[in-house]
Protein backbone atom coordinates (compact mmCIF):
# COMPACT_ATOMS: atom_id res chain seq x y z
CA UNK A 1 0.00 0.00 0.00
CA UNK A 2 1.36 3.43 -0.93
CA UNK A 3 1.78 6.23 1.62
CA UNK A 4 -0.96 8.21 -0.16
CA UNK A 5 -3.50 5.37 0.02
CA UNK A 6 -2.58 4.67 3.67
CA UNK A 7 -3.14 8.33 4.51
CA UNK A 8 -6.49 8.40 2.68
CA UNK A 9 -7.57 5.23 4.46
CA UNK A 10 -6.66 6.62 7.87
CA UNK A 11 -8.45 9.92 7.16
CA UNK A 12 -11.59 8.07 6.05
CA UNK A 13 -11.63 5.96 9.22
CA UNK A 14 -11.11 9.02 11.42
CA UNK A 15 -13.78 11.10 9.66
CA UNK A 16 -16.27 8.17 9.84
CA UNK A 17 -15.72 7.73 13.56
CA UNK A 18 -15.96 11.44 14.39
CA UNK A 19 -19.09 12.04 12.30
CA UNK A 20 -20.79 9.03 13.89
CA UNK A 21 -20.17 10.51 17.32
CA UNK A 22 -21.06 14.12 16.58
CA UNK A 23 -23.87 14.06 14.05
CA UNK A 24 -27.19 13.08 15.73
CA UNK A 25 -28.72 12.38 12.30
CA UNK A 26 -26.22 9.58 11.62
CA UNK A 27 -26.15 5.99 12.85
CA UNK A 28 -23.72 5.11 15.65
CA UNK A 29 -20.68 3.00 14.76
CA UNK A 30 -21.06 0.57 17.66
CA UNK A 31 -20.59 -2.80 15.95
CA UNK A 32 -17.24 -4.48 16.55
CA UNK A 33 -15.34 -6.76 14.18
CA UNK A 34 -16.53 -9.87 16.05
CA UNK A 35 -20.16 -8.71 15.68
CA UNK A 36 -19.77 -8.21 11.94
CA UNK A 37 -18.14 -11.62 11.49
CA UNK A 38 -20.96 -13.37 13.33
CA UNK A 39 -23.68 -11.33 11.57
CA UNK A 40 -22.44 -12.44 8.15
CA UNK A 41 -22.03 -16.01 9.43
CA UNK A 42 -25.39 -16.10 11.20
CA UNK A 43 -27.10 -14.98 8.02
CA UNK A 44 -25.90 -18.15 6.28
CA UNK A 45 -26.61 -20.83 8.89
CA UNK A 46 -30.31 -21.42 9.46
CA UNK A 47 -33.21 -23.69 8.59
CA UNK A 48 -31.73 -24.05 5.09
CA UNK A 49 -28.93 -26.14 6.59
CA UNK A 50 -30.75 -27.70 9.56
CA UNK A 51 -33.88 -28.76 7.62
CA UNK A 52 -33.72 -28.21 3.83
CA UNK A 53 -30.32 -29.85 3.31
CA UNK A 54 -31.92 -33.28 3.74
CA UNK A 55 -34.36 -32.60 0.90
CA UNK A 56 -31.48 -31.50 -1.34
CA UNK A 57 -29.67 -34.82 -0.80
CA UNK A 58 -32.90 -36.77 -1.36
CA UNK A 59 -33.62 -34.95 -4.65
CA UNK A 60 -30.17 -34.86 -6.28
CA UNK A 61 -28.17 -37.45 -4.35
CA UNK A 62 -25.20 -36.60 -2.09
CA UNK A 63 -22.94 -35.69 -5.05
CA UNK A 64 -25.59 -33.51 -6.74
CA UNK A 65 -26.32 -31.66 -3.49
CA UNK A 66 -22.61 -31.12 -2.79
CA UNK A 67 -21.90 -29.76 -6.28
CA UNK A 68 -24.97 -27.48 -6.27
CA UNK A 69 -24.16 -25.99 -2.87
CA UNK A 70 -20.49 -25.56 -3.85
CA UNK A 71 -21.36 -23.63 -7.06
CA UNK A 72 -23.85 -21.38 -5.25
CA UNK A 73 -21.41 -20.97 -2.37
CA UNK A 74 -18.68 -19.90 -4.79
CA UNK A 75 -21.07 -17.40 -6.38
CA UNK A 76 -21.96 -15.98 -2.94
CA UNK A 77 -18.26 -15.64 -2.12
CA UNK A 78 -17.68 -13.61 -5.29
CA UNK A 79 -20.68 -11.44 -4.39
CA UNK A 80 -19.34 -10.83 -0.90
CA UNK A 81 -15.93 -9.76 -2.23
CA UNK A 82 -17.77 -7.31 -4.50
CA UNK A 83 -19.83 -5.96 -1.61
CA UNK A 84 -16.76 -5.79 0.64
CA UNK A 85 -14.86 -3.66 -1.87
CA UNK A 86 -17.68 -1.12 -2.04
CA UNK A 87 -18.55 -1.38 1.67
CA UNK A 88 -14.99 -0.84 2.92
CA UNK A 89 -14.62 2.20 0.65
CA UNK A 90 -18.12 3.62 1.23
CA UNK A 91 -19.75 2.16 4.38
CA UNK A 92 -23.44 3.13 4.35
CA UNK A 93 -26.56 1.51 5.87
CA UNK A 94 -28.34 1.65 2.51
CA UNK A 95 -25.60 -0.56 1.03
CA UNK A 96 -26.40 -1.70 -2.53
CA UNK A 97 -29.51 0.53 -2.73
CA UNK A 98 -27.28 3.58 -2.18
CA UNK A 99 -24.60 2.18 -4.51
CA UNK A 100 -27.16 1.66 -7.28
CA UNK A 101 -28.33 5.28 -6.89
CA UNK A 102 -24.74 6.54 -7.09
CA UNK A 103 -23.25 4.22 -9.73
CA UNK A 104 -26.17 3.13 -11.96
CA UNK A 105 -29.50 4.97 -11.79
CA UNK A 106 -31.48 6.45 -8.83
CA UNK A 107 -34.54 4.48 -10.01
CA UNK A 108 -32.62 1.20 -9.62
CA UNK A 109 -31.55 2.27 -6.13
CA UNK A 110 -35.19 3.02 -5.27
CA UNK A 111 -36.38 -0.37 -6.54
CA UNK A 112 -33.54 -2.33 -4.87
CA UNK A 113 -34.13 -0.57 -1.53
CA UNK A 114 -37.88 -1.20 -1.39
CA UNK A 115 -37.39 -4.73 -2.77
CA UNK A 116 -34.92 -5.56 -0.01
CA UNK A 117 -37.06 -3.97 2.72
CA UNK A 118 -40.05 -6.01 1.55
CA UNK A 119 -37.92 -9.18 1.43
CA UNK A 120 -36.92 -8.95 5.10
CA UNK A 121 -40.22 -7.54 6.39
CA UNK A 122 -41.99 -10.63 5.01
CA UNK A 123 -39.18 -12.85 6.31
CA UNK A 124 -39.99 -11.58 9.83
CA UNK A 125 -43.57 -12.85 9.32
CA UNK A 126 -42.25 -16.21 8.09
CA UNK A 127 -40.01 -16.54 11.16
CA UNK A 128 -42.95 -15.72 13.47
CA UNK A 129 -44.95 -18.48 11.78
CA UNK A 130 -42.00 -20.88 12.22
CA UNK A 131 -41.69 -19.96 15.91
CA UNK A 132 -45.28 -21.04 16.60
CA UNK A 133 -44.66 -24.46 15.02
CA UNK A 134 -41.40 -24.92 16.95
CA UNK A 135 -42.95 -24.01 20.31
CA UNK A 136 -45.87 -26.38 19.68
CA UNK A 137 -43.30 -29.18 19.61
CA UNK A 138 -43.15 -28.70 23.40
CA UNK A 139 -46.52 -27.01 24.06
CA UNK A 140 -48.96 -28.47 21.50
CA UNK A 141 -52.15 -26.94 22.92
CA UNK A 142 -51.05 -23.31 23.21
CA UNK A 143 -52.41 -20.56 20.89
CA UNK A 144 -50.13 -19.47 18.01
CA UNK A 145 -50.63 -15.78 18.72
CA UNK A 146 -49.05 -16.18 22.18
CA UNK A 147 -45.65 -17.31 20.88
CA UNK A 148 -45.59 -15.01 17.85
CA UNK A 149 -46.36 -11.97 20.06
CA UNK A 150 -43.72 -12.94 22.61
CA UNK A 151 -40.95 -13.44 20.05
CA UNK A 152 -41.91 -10.33 18.08
CA UNK A 153 -41.55 -8.35 21.32
CA UNK A 154 -38.11 -9.91 21.95
CA UNK A 155 -36.89 -9.09 18.41
CA UNK A 156 -38.29 -5.55 18.65
CA UNK A 157 -36.58 -4.87 21.99
CA UNK A 158 -33.23 -6.27 20.82
CA UNK A 159 -33.34 -3.82 17.91
CA UNK A 160 -34.88 -0.91 19.86
CA UNK A 161 -32.41 -0.65 22.73
CA UNK A 162 -29.23 -0.05 20.68
CA UNK A 163 -27.29 -1.37 17.71
CA UNK A 164 -24.79 -2.83 20.17
CA UNK A 165 -27.62 -4.82 21.77
CA UNK A 166 -28.57 -6.22 18.36
CA UNK A 167 -24.94 -7.06 17.57
CA UNK A 168 -24.40 -8.80 20.90
CA UNK A 169 -27.60 -10.87 20.58
CA UNK A 170 -26.70 -11.87 17.02
CA UNK A 171 -23.18 -12.78 18.13
CA UNK A 172 -24.47 -15.31 20.69
CA UNK A 173 -27.27 -16.64 18.45
CA UNK A 174 -24.71 -17.29 15.72
CA UNK A 175 -22.21 -18.82 18.12
CA UNK A 176 -24.79 -21.44 19.21
CA UNK A 177 -25.37 -22.38 15.54
CA UNK A 178 -21.64 -22.54 14.77
CA UNK A 179 -20.90 -24.76 17.78
CA UNK A 180 -23.79 -27.08 16.81
CA UNK A 181 -22.48 -27.53 13.26
CA UNK A 182 -18.90 -28.12 14.45
CA UNK A 183 -20.07 -30.77 16.98
CA UNK A 184 -22.25 -32.35 14.27
CA UNK A 185 -19.31 -32.61 11.84
CA UNK A 186 -17.01 -34.09 14.53
CA UNK A 187 -19.58 -36.69 15.68
CA UNK A 188 -20.48 -37.53 12.06
CA UNK A 189 -16.81 -38.03 11.13
CA UNK A 190 -16.27 -40.34 14.13
CA UNK A 191 -19.30 -42.40 13.03
CA UNK A 192 -18.04 -42.62 9.43
CA UNK A 193 -14.63 -43.83 10.63
CA UNK A 194 -16.18 -46.32 13.08
CA UNK A 195 -14.78 -44.64 16.22
CA UNK A 196 -18.40 -44.05 17.34
CA UNK A 197 -21.16 -46.60 16.73
CA UNK A 198 -21.02 -50.32 15.96
CA UNK A 199 -19.11 -50.19 12.68
CA UNK A 200 -17.42 -47.87 10.18
CA UNK A 201 -19.98 -46.47 7.72
CA UNK A 202 -17.40 -45.50 5.12
CA UNK A 203 -18.51 -44.45 1.62
CA UNK A 204 -21.14 -47.12 0.92
CA UNK A 205 -24.03 -44.60 0.82
CA UNK A 206 -22.27 -42.75 -2.03
CA UNK A 207 -22.61 -45.80 -4.28
CA UNK A 208 -26.14 -47.10 -3.63
CA UNK A 209 -28.71 -46.71 -6.45
CA UNK A 210 -27.53 -44.11 -8.94
CA UNK A 211 -25.60 -42.15 -6.29
CA UNK A 212 -23.69 -39.95 -5.96
CA UNK A 213 -25.63 -38.03 -8.66
CA UNK A 214 -29.37 -38.72 -8.72
CA UNK A 215 -31.91 -37.19 -11.10
CA UNK A 216 -29.40 -35.60 -13.47
CA UNK A 217 -28.99 -31.91 -14.25
CA UNK A 218 -32.67 -30.97 -13.78
CA UNK A 219 -32.56 -32.24 -10.19
CA UNK A 220 -29.45 -30.11 -9.59
CA UNK A 221 -31.24 -27.07 -11.04
CA UNK A 222 -33.87 -27.41 -8.33
CA UNK A 223 -31.13 -27.61 -5.69
CA UNK A 224 -29.49 -24.44 -7.06
CA UNK A 225 -32.63 -22.56 -6.00
CA UNK A 226 -32.80 -24.21 -2.57
CA UNK A 227 -29.09 -23.50 -1.99
CA UNK A 228 -29.56 -19.89 -3.03
CA UNK A 229 -32.34 -19.41 -0.48
CA UNK A 230 -30.14 -21.03 2.18
CA UNK A 231 -27.29 -18.57 1.59
CA UNK A 232 -29.47 -15.44 1.57
CA UNK A 233 -28.48 -13.22 4.46
CA UNK A 234 -24.72 -13.13 3.84
CA UNK A 235 -25.21 -9.66 2.30
CA UNK A 236 -26.16 -8.37 5.78
CA UNK A 237 -22.55 -7.35 6.36
CA UNK A 238 -23.06 -4.67 3.70
CA UNK A 239 -26.03 -3.24 5.63
CA UNK A 240 -24.10 -3.45 8.93
CA UNK A 241 -21.12 -1.58 7.40
CA UNK A 242 -22.74 1.77 8.23
CA UNK A 243 -22.63 0.96 11.96
CA UNK A 244 -19.24 -0.76 12.16
CA UNK A 245 -16.54 1.02 14.17
CA UNK A 246 -13.76 0.26 11.67
CA UNK A 247 -15.33 -0.84 8.36
CA UNK A 248 -12.12 -0.59 6.34
CA UNK A 249 -10.62 -3.43 8.41
CA UNK A 250 -13.68 -5.29 9.74
CA UNK A 251 -15.49 -5.86 6.42
CA UNK A 252 -12.55 -7.42 4.51
CA UNK A 253 -11.75 -9.58 7.56
CA UNK A 254 -15.34 -10.89 7.67
CA UNK A 255 -15.46 -11.56 3.91
CA UNK A 256 -12.13 -13.39 3.81
CA UNK A 257 -13.64 -16.01 6.13
CA UNK A 258 -16.91 -16.44 4.17
CA UNK A 259 -15.60 -18.99 1.68
CA UNK A 260 -14.08 -21.19 4.38
CA UNK A 261 -17.26 -20.98 6.45
CA UNK A 262 -19.34 -22.03 3.45
CA UNK A 263 -16.93 -24.89 2.83
CA UNK A 264 -16.94 -25.99 6.47
CA UNK A 265 -20.56 -25.48 7.48
CA UNK A 266 -22.41 -26.44 4.30
CA UNK A 267 -20.13 -28.66 2.24
CA UNK A 268 -18.79 -30.73 5.16
CA UNK A 269 -22.22 -30.95 6.86
CA UNK A 270 -23.87 -32.18 3.62
CA UNK A 271 -20.97 -34.60 3.06
CA UNK A 272 -21.47 -36.05 6.55
CA UNK A 273 -25.26 -36.38 6.08
CA UNK A 274 -24.81 -37.99 2.62
CA UNK A 275 -22.31 -40.52 3.97
CA UNK A 276 -24.34 -41.52 7.05
CA UNK A 277 -27.92 -41.46 5.68
CA UNK A 278 -28.70 -42.93 2.22
CA UNK A 279 -30.36 -40.48 -0.16
CA UNK A 280 -33.17 -43.03 -0.63
CA UNK A 281 -34.29 -42.47 2.99
CA UNK A 282 -37.71 -40.82 2.66
CA UNK A 283 -37.28 -38.97 5.97
CA UNK A 284 -34.75 -36.65 4.30
CA UNK A 285 -37.55 -35.16 2.19
CA UNK A 286 -39.60 -34.17 5.27
CA UNK A 287 -38.78 -30.72 6.70
CA UNK A 288 -39.60 -31.42 10.33
CA UNK A 289 -37.44 -31.18 13.42
CA UNK A 290 -38.26 -34.81 14.28
CA UNK A 291 -36.65 -35.93 11.00
CA UNK A 292 -34.14 -33.13 10.46
CA UNK A 293 -30.99 -34.71 8.97
CA UNK A 294 -29.14 -33.37 12.03
CA UNK A 295 -31.65 -35.09 14.35
CA UNK A 296 -31.35 -38.37 12.39
CA UNK A 297 -27.54 -38.36 12.64
CA UNK A 298 -27.55 -37.49 16.37
CA UNK A 299 -30.08 -40.28 17.00
CA UNK A 300 -27.87 -42.75 15.08
CA UNK A 301 -25.01 -41.67 17.35
CA UNK A 302 -27.16 -42.65 20.35
CA UNK A 303 -27.67 -39.11 21.68
CA UNK A 304 -30.85 -39.02 23.78
CA UNK A 305 -33.34 -36.18 23.30
CA UNK A 306 -31.78 -35.36 19.90
CA UNK A 307 -35.09 -33.97 18.59
CA UNK A 308 -35.54 -31.66 21.59
CA UNK A 309 -31.95 -30.41 21.38
CA UNK A 310 -32.26 -29.71 17.63
CA UNK A 311 -35.62 -28.02 18.21
CA UNK A 312 -33.98 -25.60 20.65
CA UNK A 313 -31.15 -24.92 18.18
CA UNK A 314 -33.57 -24.39 15.27
CA UNK A 315 -35.50 -21.98 17.52
CA UNK A 316 -32.24 -20.06 17.98
CA UNK A 317 -31.71 -20.04 14.20
CA UNK A 318 -35.22 -18.70 13.62
CA UNK A 319 -34.79 -16.00 16.28
CA UNK A 320 -31.47 -15.04 14.71
CA UNK A 321 -33.02 -14.77 11.23
CA UNK A 322 -35.92 -12.67 12.53
CA UNK A 323 -33.58 -10.45 14.54
CA UNK A 324 -31.31 -9.90 11.51
CA UNK A 325 -34.32 -9.36 9.24
CA UNK A 326 -35.69 -6.65 11.49
CA UNK A 327 -32.28 -4.96 11.62
CA UNK A 328 -31.68 -5.07 7.84
CA UNK A 329 -35.17 -3.93 6.80
CA UNK A 330 -35.20 -1.11 9.39
CA UNK A 331 -31.85 0.27 8.20
CA UNK A 332 -32.84 0.05 4.55
CA UNK A 333 -36.13 1.88 5.21
CA UNK A 334 -34.30 4.55 7.23
CA UNK A 335 -31.82 5.11 4.40
CA UNK A 336 -34.62 5.33 1.81
CA UNK A 337 -36.30 8.01 3.96
CA UNK A 338 -33.03 9.90 4.26
CA UNK A 339 -32.68 9.89 0.45
CA UNK A 340 -36.26 11.15 0.03
CA UNK A 341 -37.43 7.78 -1.37
CA UNK A 342 -39.66 6.97 1.62
CA UNK A 343 -41.77 9.16 3.98
CA UNK A 344 -39.46 11.55 5.82
CA UNK A 345 -40.66 10.64 9.35
CA UNK A 346 -39.11 7.19 8.88
CA UNK A 347 -35.64 8.80 8.92
CA UNK A 348 -35.81 9.74 12.62
CA UNK A 349 -33.23 8.31 15.06
CA UNK A 350 -33.67 7.97 18.82
CA UNK A 351 -30.96 8.93 21.33
CA UNK A 352 -29.33 5.51 20.92
CA UNK A 353 -28.97 5.99 17.15
CA UNK A 354 -31.78 3.53 16.31
CA UNK A 355 -34.23 4.39 13.46
CA UNK A 356 -37.22 3.92 15.77
CA UNK A 357 -40.01 4.93 13.35
CA UNK A 358 -38.66 2.67 10.61
CA UNK A 359 -38.42 -0.12 13.22
CA UNK A 360 -42.07 0.32 14.27
CA UNK A 361 -43.28 0.45 10.63
CA UNK A 362 -41.34 -2.71 9.75
CA UNK A 363 -42.66 -4.55 12.82
CA UNK A 364 -46.24 -3.60 11.93
CA UNK A 365 -45.88 -4.86 8.35
CA UNK A 366 -44.32 -8.12 9.60
CA UNK A 367 -47.22 -8.53 12.07
CA UNK A 368 -49.86 -7.91 9.38
CA UNK A 369 -48.21 -10.43 7.06
CA UNK A 370 -48.10 -12.97 9.90
CA UNK A 371 -51.80 -12.43 10.66
CA UNK A 372 -52.51 -13.15 6.97
CA UNK A 373 -51.15 -16.65 7.61
CA UNK A 374 -53.67 -17.27 10.39
CA UNK A 375 -56.86 -16.29 8.57
CA UNK A 376 -58.51 -17.95 5.57
CA UNK A 377 -56.46 -20.53 3.72
CA UNK A 378 -53.23 -18.51 3.88
CA UNK A 379 -53.23 -17.68 0.14
CA UNK A 380 -52.25 -14.04 0.66
CA UNK A 381 -49.41 -15.09 2.93
CA UNK A 382 -48.12 -17.66 0.44
CA UNK A 383 -48.11 -15.06 -2.32
CA UNK A 384 -46.14 -12.69 -0.09
CA UNK A 385 -43.62 -15.43 0.72
CA UNK A 386 -43.14 -16.29 -2.96
CA UNK A 387 -42.59 -12.65 -3.85
CA UNK A 388 -40.12 -12.34 -0.97
CA UNK A 389 -38.17 -15.42 -2.09
CA UNK A 390 -37.44 -13.88 -5.48
CA UNK A 391 -36.40 -10.59 -3.81
CA UNK A 392 -33.20 -12.05 -2.35
CA UNK A 393 -31.90 -13.08 -5.78
CA UNK A 394 -32.82 -9.66 -7.21
CA UNK A 395 -30.74 -8.03 -4.44
CA UNK A 396 -27.77 -10.20 -5.40
CA UNK A 397 -28.16 -9.27 -9.06
CA UNK A 398 -28.12 -5.63 -7.92
CA UNK A 399 -24.85 -6.12 -5.98
CA UNK A 400 -23.15 -7.63 -9.06
CA UNK A 401 -24.29 -4.74 -11.31
CA UNK A 402 -23.26 -2.10 -8.74
CA UNK A 403 -19.75 -3.51 -8.32
CA UNK A 404 -19.18 -3.75 -12.07
CA UNK A 405 -20.24 -0.11 -12.53
CA UNK A 406 -18.32 1.04 -9.44
CA UNK A 407 -15.01 -0.34 -10.70
CA UNK A 408 -15.65 0.97 -14.26
CA UNK A 409 -16.44 4.43 -12.84
CA UNK A 410 -13.27 4.28 -10.73
CA UNK A 411 -11.23 3.71 -13.89
CA UNK A 412 -13.17 6.26 -15.97
CA UNK A 413 -12.49 8.97 -13.38
CA UNK A 414 -8.79 8.15 -13.27
CA UNK A 415 -8.74 7.06 -9.63
CA UNK A 416 -5.92 4.85 -8.36
CA UNK A 417 -7.06 1.40 -7.17
CA UNK A 418 -4.66 1.75 -4.23
CA UNK A 419 -7.25 4.11 -2.72
CA UNK A 420 -9.50 1.09 -2.10
CA UNK A 421 -9.11 -0.27 1.47
CA UNK A 422 -10.05 -3.71 0.09
CA UNK A 423 -9.81 -4.79 -3.54
CA UNK A 424 -11.68 -7.79 -4.97
CA UNK A 425 -9.17 -10.06 -6.73
CA UNK A 426 -11.84 -11.51 -8.99
CA UNK A 427 -12.98 -8.44 -10.95
CA UNK A 428 -14.43 -8.56 -13.59
CA UNK A 429 -15.00 -12.34 -13.48
CA UNK A 430 -16.57 -12.30 -9.98
CA UNK A 431 -19.54 -9.97 -10.61
CA UNK A 432 -20.10 -11.37 -14.14
CA UNK A 433 -20.16 -14.96 -12.83
CA UNK A 434 -22.45 -14.00 -9.92
CA UNK A 435 -24.82 -12.10 -12.23
CA UNK A 436 -24.98 -15.05 -14.65
CA UNK A 437 -25.67 -17.67 -11.97
CA UNK A 438 -28.26 -15.46 -10.23
CA UNK A 439 -29.98 -14.72 -13.55
CA UNK A 440 -30.04 -18.42 -14.37
CA UNK A 441 -31.61 -19.27 -10.99
CA UNK A 442 -34.20 -16.45 -11.25
CA UNK A 443 -35.30 -17.47 -14.76
CA UNK A 444 -35.32 -21.17 -13.84
CA UNK A 445 -37.32 -20.54 -10.67
CA UNK A 446 -40.19 -22.74 -11.87
CA UNK A 447 -39.11 -24.20 -15.23
CA UNK A 448 -41.61 -27.07 -14.85
CA UNK A 449 -44.47 -24.57 -15.32
CA UNK A 450 -43.38 -24.21 -18.99
CA UNK A 451 -43.10 -27.95 -19.66
CA UNK A 452 -45.64 -30.63 -20.54
CA UNK A 453 -47.09 -29.05 -23.67
CA UNK A 454 -48.91 -26.20 -21.93
CA UNK A 455 -47.99 -23.32 -19.61
CA UNK A 456 -49.15 -23.50 -16.00
CA UNK A 457 -50.02 -19.81 -15.62
CA UNK A 458 -50.91 -20.14 -11.94
CA UNK A 459 -47.49 -21.70 -11.26
CA UNK A 460 -45.78 -18.97 -13.28
CA UNK A 461 -47.62 -16.21 -11.37
CA UNK A 462 -46.93 -17.70 -7.95
CA UNK A 463 -43.22 -18.30 -8.68
CA UNK A 464 -42.34 -15.12 -10.57
CA UNK A 465 -44.58 -12.52 -8.87
CA UNK A 466 -41.54 -10.82 -7.28
CA UNK A 467 -40.06 -10.00 -10.70
CA UNK A 468 -42.89 -7.82 -12.10
CA UNK A 469 -43.22 -6.10 -8.70
CA UNK A 470 -39.54 -5.13 -8.86
CA UNK A 471 -39.81 -3.95 -12.49
CA UNK A 472 -42.91 -1.91 -11.57
CA UNK A 473 -41.01 -0.13 -8.77
CA UNK A 474 -38.01 0.49 -11.03
CA UNK A 475 -39.85 1.81 -14.08
CA UNK A 476 -42.49 3.62 -12.00
CA UNK A 477 -39.83 5.72 -10.25
CA UNK A 478 -37.88 6.16 -13.50
CA UNK A 479 -40.84 7.60 -15.42
CA UNK A 480 -42.21 9.77 -12.60
CA UNK A 481 -38.80 11.23 -11.63
CA UNK A 482 -37.37 11.07 -15.18
CA UNK A 483 -34.08 9.56 -14.00
CA UNK A 484 -31.33 8.46 -16.39
CA UNK A 485 -28.41 6.03 -16.22
CA UNK A 486 -25.49 7.99 -14.73
CA UNK A 487 -22.45 8.31 -17.06
CA UNK A 488 -19.37 6.61 -15.57
CA UNK A 489 -17.52 9.94 -15.46
CA UNK A 490 -20.27 11.45 -13.28
CA UNK A 491 -20.82 8.60 -10.79
CA UNK A 492 -20.56 9.87 -7.19
CA UNK A 493 -17.49 8.16 -5.73
CA UNK A 494 -17.12 10.44 -2.72
CA UNK A 495 -16.81 8.35 0.41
Amino acid sequence: MTMQSARVLKENEYIGEISAKKDPSELKRSLKSRHLTMISLGGTIGTGLFLASGGAIHEAGPGGALLSYFIIGLMVYFLMTSLAEMGAYMPVAGSFSTYASKFVDPSLGFALGWNYWFNWAITIAAELAAVTMIMKFWFPNTPSILWSSLFLAIMFLLNYLSVKGFGEAEYWFSLIKVVTVVIFIIIGTLMILGIMGDHAIGFKNFTIGDAPFHGGFMAMLGIFMAAGFSFQGTELLGIAAGETDNPAKAIPRAVKQVFWRILLFYILAILVIGLIIPYTNGNLAVESVRVSPFTLVFQKAGIAFAASVMNAIILTAVLSAGNSGMYASTRMLWDLARQGKAPRFLGKLNKHGVPVNALIATSLVGTLAFLASLFGDGKVYNWLLNASGMSGFIAWLGIAVCHYRFRKAFAAQGKDLSLLPYKSKFFPFGPIFAFSVCGFVVLGQNYTAFMGGHIDWNGVLVSYIGLPLFVLLWLGYKFTKRTKVIPLEKCDLTN
